[in-house]
């Protein structure tokens, strides 16, 4: 009786340390060891939703007015996240002894005019309900006068794919208009889907997003660029983009003062596209479906485009704010992870009725909260991992990644000696979930680890269900990537724990339509930052496992970046 009684006891006592130790569950259930030392619960148990909450709190209230670059709203920002990283006792990033990148960055506010000339017609835009348009040029006038239209298609030239959708036709001086997206190739075998070998079929390309449609506009040198706004293709709704490009924007200040760029970028609302080209005597619906062709060749339309942008202009320094945990190894300290999330939100508009700031709550508040709470997680480790880890919070993603660009192009720490990049830009707010996303999966072995750590915690990896949207080339990782530097961005699951199937997909619709670059992008009273916890847990785990491994992360075949980071460690004998 007393043996049962003792038997009973010491499995209470196992059953108190299982639940007392998750890690050590996680392994017994799966029989796969963490990567993580038998005292990384605390670093685990300092990442908490409350401390998540009371930072997103800080940095998305209205006394910091949206965190728009160069503005008094920066200088609260980059104060209180230099003040955070000190606290936790990170040393300055920056190997000038400081926490501080600068970023000269050209701000320019357009006022513009815009019309078409159609035979006797003239189409007079109203901005921005009709169309947006800007100049990247830093100079105080551009003027497109009378410029001939030509529809471009997709505007895309692709040679891996056999695309070129200007054949060889010359529109220097001309007015370009094209699609969003990626060409939508039916496959052959079955109309109903998207051809795999065309464009990877439902998932966008670089040559889908507009600052790729710009580049080449100004490499083909036309006068301007017009882009047909479509709610589907884009992925975000037009008052995303007039309420975006409708006040400053930014760019990085260059010698040249950006006079390589294409004169003006512009956007137009679809149903005054169809109206240019009902008016020149073309069917928008019919040439869209010809567009979908390698065959297609531009269409001149009988337009002629006047545009007219006056800038204002100013020249700021923006912040990037970065702070080193060194690492514990002689030689491998001088090789580096690097954790990133973007400070900026939209700032304020004295324009708009009642409420006039962009808090940018979730975006991207909640992934510099957690950019923190990762910080000080890997403090709490009795022994740094072997390599350097990095925390990066840039500037002015939301005016082009801009923050990210220019530490990509002026690095800190050599890209060659940097083995990932993890990237955060908004955080599951809605709960636990079962999986955990990854946009762009399948690029590189960071998949590997990031799946391996879930399987530990009895969670899955999905790629992302939205892959045309081209979320990949919509946050800072991706300037790593083009360098070369594996990157991994994450996205909150869609199996929530206790809730429906149409939860996640509802969720995510309501924030797509209510509050994505909008004024009420703030803190909901609902918020449940467990999930996002959780999440955090996987890519703590992941950086951890960089900084100990053996091995560098790899691109995987296929992917365009795997050619580009192959060549650099070559170069540098790696």
């Amino acid at each position: 009786m007393k043996m049962r009684f003792w038997l009973l006891g010491v499995f209470a006592i196992l059953t108190i340390f299982t639940l007392w130790n998750p890690v050590q569950t996680q392994q017994a259930v799966d029989g796969k060891r963490s990567v993580l030392p038998a005292e990384s619960k605390s670093a685990l148990e300092s990442m908490t939703a409350s401390d998540l909450l009371r930072h997103t709190r800080v940095l998305a209230s209205d006394e910091y007015e949206g965190r728009a670059p160069g503005t008094r709203d920066e200088e609260l920002t980059v104060r209180y996240l230099t003040e955070q990283f000190k606290q936790i006792g990170l040393k300055p990033g920056n190997p000038d002894g400081t926490y501080i990148q600068k970023v000269p960055l050209a701000g320019f506010t357009g006022q513009s005019t815009a019309s078409f000339d159609v035979g006797d017609k003239k189409m007079q835009l109203r901005f921005p309900d009709d169309y947006v348009a800007v100049s990247r040029r830093f100079v105080p006038d551009v003027n497109v006068e009378n410029s001939e239209v030509v529809f471009v298609g997709y505007g895309v030239v692709a040679p891996e794919y056999g695309w070129d959708d200007y054949k060889g036709v010359d529109v220097k001086g001309k007015t370009i208009v094209m699609l969003i997206n990626d060409p939508a190739v039916p496959d052959p075998s079955d109309p109903s889907k998207l051809d795999e070998k065309m464009f990877r079929g439902r998932a966008m390309t670089y040559y889908g997003r507009w600052t790729y449609k710009y580049e080449i506009a100004s490499e083909k040198g036309a006068a301007a660029a017009i882009i047909i706004h479509e709610t589907g293709p884009a992925g975000y709704p037009y008052e995303v983009v007039s309420g975006s490009w409708g006040r400053e924007n930014f760019d990085i200040q260059r010698p040249d003062k950006n006079m390589g760029r294409v004169g003006v970028e512009s956007w137009l609302h679809l149903d005054r596209a169809k109206e240019l080209f009902a008016a020149s005597g073309q069917n928008f619906d019919a040439l869209k479906k010809a567009a979908l062709s390698k065959d297609f060749k531009p269409v001149p339309l009988t337009a002629k485009a006047t545009f007219q942008v006056r800038n204002s202009l100013r020249e700021i320094e923006s912040n990037n704010v970065i702070a080193r945990l060194d690492g514990a190894d002689p030689k491998l300290k001088n090789e580096y992870v690097v954790y990133t999330a973007h400070w900026d939100h939209l700032g304020r508009d004295p324009k708009l009725q009642g409420d006039q700031i962009f808090n940018g709550a979730l975006d991207n508040a909640s992934g510099t909260a957690s950019l923190l709470e990762l910080a000080e997680a890997f403090t709490k480790l009795k022994r740094p991992p072997k390599r350097t880890i990095l925390f990066l919070s840039v500037t002015a993603e939301e005016k082009g990644l801009l923050g990210a660009k220019f530490y990509a192009a002026n690095p800190l720490y050599p890209h060659e000696r940097t083995l990932a990049n993890i990237n955060m830009d908004g955080v599951n707010q809605w709960g636990r979930t079962k999986d955990i996303i990854i946009v762009g999966y399948g690029n590189s072995t960071l998949d590997d680890l990031l799946s391996e750590a879930a399987a530990r915690r009895g969670r899955t990896v999905k790629p992302d269900a939205e892959p045309e949207k081209g979320y990949f080339y919509r946050s800072d990782h991706f300037e790593f990537a083009k360098q070369g530097v594996p990157a991994l961005y994450t996205d909150s699951g869609t199996e929530y724990t206790g809730k429906s199937e149409s939860y996640s997909e509802q969720k995510r619709d309501e924030y797509t339509t209510r509050d994505y670059h909008k004024v009420s992008d703030e803190v909901k009273a609902d918020w449940d930052l467990s999930g996002a916890v959780e999440d955090l847990h996987l890519l703590f785990e992941v950086g951890y496992a960089v900084a100990e491994g053996n091995r560098f992360p790899e691109w995987k075949p296929g992917t365009e970046f795997k050619a580009k980071r192959e060549q650099m460690l070559r170069r540098h004998g790696r």
